[in-house]
């Protein structure tokens, strides 16, 4: 559990800080003071900052922030003391800090200031502020073009055709779970791997070459208890149930799908390809699961949306973590491409929303009143946590 912990840390903490270097890199390209990059969430443990005589461009000294203090030790006092003495000029602090779960950005003017000051979001033009805003989430879509990627490069787990030669060591794997079937109540789970070699009732050994061996070993089974051996990433397991005779139609006598896959390596320039065809085809499906839960919530069947928060996705990094590392890459990505779907979405609190601020400004040709703005910021980022707390709670119920 300790290293599903860390794995699912570490992959929220690069999804978030991947989503804060998108906003940083473009408003320091775009004339923007950013006072703090920080690798993690406050408390700060170290930071450095780099300092510049006015009107230059190059740093010319730099010195380090312990903690939170800032010209409150001796060392700092003269360091500042020194640089006040040169006329120079801070720049951005790079901090490291406690809480490991991704980064944040300190963009000047971002909550409102000045318009006289053009190192500020908010002196900057409407394009250069949307640019800014939809940085984050481009750099979610890159980072999973980039994991996808690599994934398809390092070897990914494809569906194949054992007949052929080079798919001989093809795995039969579970693709698909029918909820209440008996595959259900006996623990198997989508990615499990059937082991090939099993006992049948009479404890003869039996070993299946392809999806047609394994059907005909649990039609053979009906109505009676079947052992199966299962492999889970390192695990191997033995699961007991009985293959129901007179089965649903298109569901089988377990109520699983199956698939033969494989792990197929692909060249740089081919994993680049695939992968941002598989960046496309994600962003798709999530697309078109929005779409079915909106239906589902304005038609009255809001208690259908499933819906899973932080626990949630840390149940699931448990699961795919115990699969191998390319499946763990693959999640990765997906969660990347969930995130930067989430910031875009209209809603204010979120960049989506900030940017629909920004195209009513343009729009009404004047800026909106930064108390207004702030006001509905604060009020749905309420909402939101407050959803995140009930969908928390309702992770909890359901997993523990």
């Amino acid at each position: 559990m300790f290293i599903a912990v860390l794995v699912f840390v570490l992959i929220l903490g690069v999804l978030v800080l991947a989503h804060e270097l998108g906003h940083f890199v473009t408003a320091r390209r775009n004339g923007v003071k950013a006072s703090e990059f920080g690798f993690g969430f406050p408390p700060r443990i170290i930071g450095v900052q780099f300092l510049r005589k006015e009107n230059s461009k190059k740093y010319a000294k730099w010195r380090i922030i312990w903690g939170n203090k800032d010209g409150d030790d001796l060392n700092e006092k003269i360091d500042l003391k020194d640089a006040h003495q040169k006329k120079m000029q801070g720049g951005t602090i790079y901090s490291l800090n406690w809480i490991p779960l991704g980064g944040f950005v300190k963009i000047k003017g971002e909550d409102g200031g000045s318009l006289d000051e053009k190192d500020s979001f908010s002196a900057k033009s409407a394009w250069i502020r949307i640019k800014i805003l939809v940085a984050g989430v481009v750099m979610n879509f890159i980072l999973a073009w980039f994991l996808f990627s690599l994934g398809f490069f390092i070897g990914a787990p494809q569906q194949v055709d054992s007949s052929q030669k080079d798919n001989a060591n093809a795995k039969i794997q579970i693709s698909e779970i029918v909820s209440g079937s008996p595959a259900s109540k006996m623990g198997i789970k989508v990615g499990d791997e059937i082991a090939k070699m099993q006992k049948n009732s009479s404890g003869e050994n039996v070993y299946f070459k392809n999806i047609k061996d394994v059907q005909d070993f649990i039609n053979n089974s009906k109505g009676h208890e079947m052992k199966l051996k299962i492999l889970r990433g390192s695990e191997q397991l033995t699961v007991s149930g009985v293959p129901r005779v007179d089965a649903p139609k298109d569901q089988g006598a377990l109520g699983i799908a199956l698939a033969e896959t494989a792990l197929v390596r692909y060249p740089v320039h081919i994993a680049l390809i695939k992968g941002i065809i598989s960046v496309w085809d994600m962003t798709s499906l999530i697309f078109m699961g929005l779409y079915g839960m909106l239906i589902a919530l304005f038609s009255g069947h809001g208690g259908a949306v499933d819906v899973s928060g932080p626990v949630g996705i840390a149940v699931l990094t448990k699961e795919v973590t115990g699969l191998g590392l390319v499946y763990v890459i693959q999640f990765a990505a997906m969660l990347s491409i969930n995130l930067g779907i989430i910031n875009a979405l209209p809603i204010p609190a979120l960049d989506g929303g900030r940017i629909l601020f920004v195209l009513i400004e343009k729009i009404k040709g004047s800026p909106i009143s930064a108390k207004v703005e702030q006001s509905f910021h604060m009020v749905f980022f309420a909402l939101l946590i407050l959803l995140m707390v009930v969908v928390t709670y309702k992770d909890i119920v359901r997993f523990f």
